[in-house]
């Protein structure tokens, strides 16, 4: 298996709501099969799939499927960055569950829950560059 993620499916309980979500930060959805709402990413997609029909899918009771203890993390370029996008994304109907702060490691962070559920970590991290087309690489981009 090589070292990647290639698609990184939410199950959402609202199709619509979530996808109305997405949008409103900007993001362009690419054409997908009915019942699938898809992201192009750098190098994945992001994808949108009804909660119920995942749990299906995975063979689960949709009460096994739990809260999953995880973030998605959007690495800005500068620290002022950060600040507009958590903005953008209240403005877009995310609570803001911690506003932007220095972090110990010299970083700056906050945090928002998408309508969905999801969690999204929104960081600028100054030891880590992005590249010319927002790659995310830890320690910086080469």
């Amino acid at each position: 298996m090589e070292q990647r993620v290639s698609l990184i499916t939410l199950g959402v309980p609202d199709m619509a709501h979530a996808t109305t979500f997405y949008e409103a930060l900007g993001w362009r959805r690419v054409e997908t099969p009915d019942g699938v709402i898809a992201f192009d990413l750098i190098g994945q997609v992001l994808g949108l799939y009804p909660l119920q029909k995942l749990a299906e899918d995975m063979g689960l009771p949709l009460a096994d499927l739990g809260q999953g203890a995880m973030t998605l993390s959007y690495n800005c370029r500068t620290k002022d960055d950060v600040g507009d996008v958590l903005k953008r994304a209240a403005q877009a109907g995310a609570e803001i569950i911690k506003p932007a702060v220095d972090v110990f490691w010299g970083g700056y962070h906050g945090y928002f829950r998408a309508p969905d559920g999801t969690i999204w970590e929104i960081a600028h991290n100054p030891f880590s560059a992005l590249g010319p087309n927002g790659e995310f690489c830890w320690n910086g981009y080469s």
